[in-house]
């Protein structure tokens, strides 16, 4: 009898533990330190990043929780990595197009970012200095707030320069990513310059707005607005280039053009665009 209650009970309680361990397995519940991938378009191609977000929660952050002077996996949980769809120069260091980990050792008065060939960093221990591929020398920004989640993100997002900022609390770290990509394009534009598809209007706003040859961004206007002559956004950059090239009577009349076609078109917008730059021609 003994034999047969021992069982009893000893399979009774393995039975609550598994049922235990069912509902435990069953239960989902919210990550902590949420992941957030995000994919910025940069350049001529992007930049990807992904990391964890850590919430402040009362705590202490700088030189606390985040120790000064030790490598910081720059996040939670998981590495934190970076991809360049092209080469970059990160905080002035030339950087290859790639998948990289990120991480940062952070001061008072200055901060050290990583870019390393590792990507799996997530501890000191871990980390191989002799897997630098860019170390950065960044001043730390005081924040008039406190932010409650650890934060990386792109800031000031320009056509070659773009800034990857990290935040967390009332610290903002702030690195510059620029991308030489005017030989590029002008290398594109003279190459298509050859066929019978002629970019014309691409061509001549890229030379207006990068300061190149501005006779030749006229040029190129002109033969723009004879491709596509109801094309008012066209007839606009073609007033704001001979604005700038001094040829005002023409400037003007490209602005009337442009405000008859859009208001045909209902664009109120293009409208508005077009009667500001006529106030600015005396």
């Amino acid at each position: 009898m003994r034999t047969i209650r021992t069982f009893a009970a000893t399979a009774g309680a393995m039975l609550l533990l598994y049922a235990g361990t069912t509902l435990a397995q069953g239960i989902k519940m919210p990550a902590p330190s949420p992941t957030q991938t995000i994919k910025q378009d940069f350049a001529l191609s992007n930049i990807e990043l992904s990391y964890s977000r850590p919430q402040k929660n009362g705590r202490v952050i700088m030189g606390d929780l985040v120790p000064y002077d030790k490598v910081w996996r720059t996040g939670a949980n998981s590495a934190t990595t970076i991809t360049f769809g092209e080469d970059v120069t990160f905080g002035g260091v030339p950087v290859k197009a790639g998948k990289y980990g990120l991480l940062s050792i952070p001061g008072a008065k200055s901060w050290t970012v990583i870019l390393t060939s590792s990507l799996d960093v997530t501890s000191p221990a871990a980390y191989k200095p002799e897997n630098d591929i860019a170390r950065v020398k960044v001043s730390p920004v005081s924040m008039p707030f406190s932010q409650e989640n650890f934060t990386i993100e792109f800031e000031n997002v320009r056509s070659n320069s773009v800034i990857l900022a990290l935040s967390w609390d009332k610290t903002k770290v702030p690195v510059v990513i620029k991308a030489d990509i005017d030989g590029k394009i002008t290398g594109q534009i003279e190459e298509a310059m050859k066929g019978d598809k002629k970019p014309y209007f691409q061509a001549a706003v890229y030379y207006f707005e990068t300061g190149k040859d501005l006779n030749k961004a006229v040029e190129w206007i002109d033969a723009a607005a004879a491709q596509s002559p109801e094309a008012f956004w066209v007839w606009y950059q073609k007033a704001r280039i001979n604005a700038k090239a001094k040829n005002i009577p023409v400037a003007k009349e490209a602005a009337q053009k442009s405000i008859e076609l859009a208001t045909t078109a209902k664009n109120d917008d293009y409208v508005t665009l077009n009667k500001k730059l006529l106030a600015t021609l005396k």
